[in-house]
């Protein structure tokens, strides 16, 4: 391969990257398009998520669920929303059981999998990339 062809490489290797970055920065924490919640701040989103709130005020019950342990839009959006790593998630909610102060979210899939949860059952969020927001769900905070 000649140095000009490897440049190139290079550069669309760093734009790729880049963009898989950028994407991976975009994360929405959705309801259904029929739930009663307009919109959550970051410190909500996180109680949510950590199992530190199961309601909130004027809509009663809600239920979190997860993205698959090991997926990267799981590890941005823990990092982004609750400043914890995957090992830190791991070691929190393994303190949480052992106490019996909680259990995780139940883990539902991939990105589709948690739209169509959510987007079926009013007391249920998630968290997707902005790129996968459709009409059957609405983005309740943005995570940048």
């Amino acid at each position: 391969m000649s140095s000009a062809c490897r440049r190139i490489a290079a550069i669309l290797c760093g734009l790729c990257m880049s963009v898989a970055a950028r994407a991976a920065a975009d994360i929405v924490v959705i309801a259904s398009a029929n739930s009663p919640l307009s919109r959550l701040t970051s410190d909500q989103a996180a109680d949510i998520f950590l199992g530190k709130a199961a309601s909130l005020p004027n809509v009663g019950k809600i239920t979190p669920v997860d993205q698959v342990e090991g997926s990267a839009v799981r590890q941005e959006f823990y990092r982004k929303a609750a400043n914890k790593t995957a090992a830190q998630l791991t070691a929190y909610w393994s303190r949480q059981i052992f106490t019996g102060k909680g259990e995780p979210p139940a883990a539902v899939g991939d990105t589709e999998a948690v739209k169509r949860l959510v987007a079926s059952n009013p007391s249920t969020i998630g968290y997707i990339p902005k790129s996968a927001v459709d009409a059957s769900v609405k983005p309740l905070l943005t995570i940048p």
